[in-house]
């Protein structure tokens, strides 16, 4: 299943901050392919060179959060944060949006630093802060309707699903990534696990006192 879209006949605000964050994880793409792995390894969060020195390396926390290694990984992320942010966007409102975003990715760090104290192995990717506007939109939009590509046909599928698929899939395999780090492929799955928690919880304390909206997102 290919999520392509969704329905934002409810969307009140032009997602302005979605489209800046887009754009600017493009932008450090492109960058990224000039500078090559120099920049990679200046940019991006480094474990033990990060708990070597904190004030040094505070800057990557930020950075890495918009850096990705190749397109398929910078695509993946782009269409998750184009179906799903623009909602989350339209609820928080354009500034809790930014901090909620950058929240999550910090979270999202933090989390798979819990589990490579030791690794020199540069992460990199905006998969943490995504998955905490996956944990958003569950709660704001529990009967959210996704449009999805299956063959040739494009169904409404309900947004429970299609994110649950892939909070199924985070979890074995942020489990693999403890038992077997080798077996992972160097995606850093505790990442996005501690991301979509952040986001769900995170989501109680910026939504106010207002319940979930029921129509589709």
């Amino acid at each position: 299943m290919l999520p392509i879209g969704d329905d934002n006949s409810s969307r009140k605000t032009i997602p302005l901050v979605t489209y800046a964050l887009i754009a600017l994880n493009i932008l450090f793409f492109l960058v990224e392919l000039a500078g090559g792995d120099d920049f990679i390894m200046k940019w991006a969060f480094v474990p033990s060179r990060f708990l070597a020195n904190p004030i040094g390396d505070f800057p990557t926390l930020f950075t890495s959060m918009f850096m990705h290694a190749g397109l398929v990984h910078l695509g993946g992320n782009m269409l998750y944060l184009w179906i799903f942010g623009d909602n989350v966007e339209d609820r928080f409102g354009h500034v809790k949006f930014t901090i909620f975003y950058l929240l999550c990715g910090l979270a999202a760090t933090f989390a798979q630093l819990a589990f490579s104290l030791n690794s020199d192995v540069p992460n990199l990717g905006a998969s943490g802060a995504v998955a905490g506007v996956l944990g958003a939109y569950i709660l704001l939009f529990p009967k959210g309707s996704v449009k999805v590509l299956q063959g040739q046909r494009v169904i409404p599928v309900p947004a429970l699903i299609v994110i649950g698929f892939w909070i199924v899939l985070q979890l074995f395999s942020g489990i693999g990534s403890i038992v077997g780090p080798a077996q992972t492929g160097g995606v850093a799955y505790m990442a996005h696990i501690g991301g979509f928690i952040a986001g769900f919880a995170l989501t109680f304390l910026l939504r106010g006192g207002s319940s979930p909206r029921l129509t589709t997102g």
